[in-house]
């Protein structure tokens, strides 16, 4: 019969009804040379389909190549009928190995870096109370975790003067002192859509400040890509000496397994544990996990620094190319990601979104190459997004870009 007087508005939650969702680089464009989504243009470090036909393992064999009697199980974390295993010990072992982290309990593993943020808000906020601090520009998923939790999100910006992006400590320190419903510091390093890595010091600062008692989270997305620079770099193996420290980590970047959606978080055996238990049960699939742990082998590691050497010196050619045409002022940010922000400016050298807009639209409809528009964004007027590709990909977006800009820069 129907029910005509039901109304989904009256039982969705408020902050759920209202919420804007996070916008995906292939909301807008999905065909085409894709560098708007800063994946690993030489793709994943392991050959996955070895890994993703199980149904050789379904029916273990014996030595003499007959097969094992129904039932008879060798090894249950490669039957698909089974449940993967709830602890991922061999993962996490691999984790602490390659993250100088002293031990596998300091792990939790979610479904991508989301779920680790989900998680971050869900056991140290109370919904409708207290907040999250983030420091735009920023990645998106913050605010769009934090609201789906009903959870405030305050605003320190960065200091985006001359594309510095570097945190204003004193001015964070200030909005932590005067609301103490601010449980979570949401960092980061290398920034997204900045590219840049925060100042190790600036960090230290807001791990050691007395006036703020819950913790701090930096999202090591981009960690891989970065050059060894002193006062710069990761900061996963502080948590061993700072309980109030949270690092988000993943495979999708460096390790180019973004579809294999594999999250790491790293804090304190004591964090990890609550995450753990807070989790549901099966998060991470036995497919993922097998993935994982081959990307994770001193193979698959050996092969993503490879890639991750190739990444950064296309990255320098890329750099180069774009900033020897007309229309381009500069590359903002220190460019310690596998993408960089290129500001683009009309005919009296002032940044402008409308070009920037244009030209973003151009390249994807006409031109068949995909980035993203940032000028939205704090401090990033008139930018438009590249993740670097192929040294090909890398030298066919220049050339569009110098004819679009030409289109466009009337």
């Amino acid at each position: 019969m129907g029910r005509a007087d039901f109304d989904l508005q009256a039982v969705v939650r408020p902050n759920i009804w209202s919420l804007k969702p996070y916008r995906c680089a292939r909301d807008d464009y999905s065909e085409g040379i894709l560098l708007d989504a800063n994946e690993n243009s030489l793709g994943p470090t392991v050959r996955t389909e070895n890994y993703l036909n199980l149904s050789k393992t379904a029916r273990p064999q014996t030595a003499n190549g007959s097969t094992k009697a129904p039932g008879v199980i060798s090894d249950p974390d490669t039957h698909l009928e089974r449940y993967p295993d709830p602890h991922q010990g061999e993962a996490k072992r691999a984790l602490a190995a390659l993250r100088n982290v002293p031990s596998e309990d300091a792990f939790f593993l979610g479904v991508g870096s989301d779920e680790g943020i989900d998680m971050v808000i869900r056991v140290f906020c109370a919904p409708a109370r207290e907040k999250i601090l983030i420091c735009p520009p920023t990645y998106g998923m913050y605010s769009v975790a934090a609201q789906v939790n009903d959870v405030e999100v305050i605003k320190v910006p960065l200091d985006v003067e001359d594309g510095r992006f570097q945190l204003r400590t004193n001015e964070v320190k200030k909005a932590l002192e005067s609301d103490p419903t601010i449980r979570v510091v949401f960092l980061c390093s290398p920034g997204n859509p900045t590219g840049t890595l925060l100042s190790k010091k600036d960090i230290e600062s807001l791990l050691e400040f007395d006036g703020f008692k819950g913790v701090i989270v930096v999202d090591e997305a981009y960690i891989d890509f970065c050059e060894d620079e002193p006062g710069f770099g990761s900061v996963a193996p502080w948590v061993a000496k700072y309980p109030n420290l949270i690092v988000l980590q993943t495979l999708s970047k460096s390790f180019g397994l973004a579809g294999l959606r594999f999250g790491i978080s790293i804090s304190s055996p004591e964090i990890a544990a609550i995450f753990n238990k807070t989790k549901a049960p099966y998060n991470v699939s036995t497919p993922a996990s097998l993935i994982a742990r081959a990307a994770l082998s001193p193979e698959g590691v050996q092969d993503m620094k490879q890639k991750v050497a190739l990444i950064r010196a296309e990255r320098a050619h890329l750099i180069e190319n774009v900033l020897k045409l007309d229309g381009v002022a500069r590359i903002l940010g220190r460019n310690d990601g596998n993408f960089v922000m290129v500001q683009l400016v009309d005919r009296a050298g002032k940044p402008s979104n409308a070009i920037a807009t244009a030209v973003y639209k151009d390249l994807a409809e006409s031109r068949g190459v995909v980035v993203r528009f940032r000028g939205s964004e704090i401090g990033c007027e008139g930018c438009i997004r590249i993740t670097v590709g192929t040294p090909a990909e890398n030298v066919h977006l220049a050339d569009q870009l110098a004819a679009s800009l030409a289109m466009h820069r009337l």
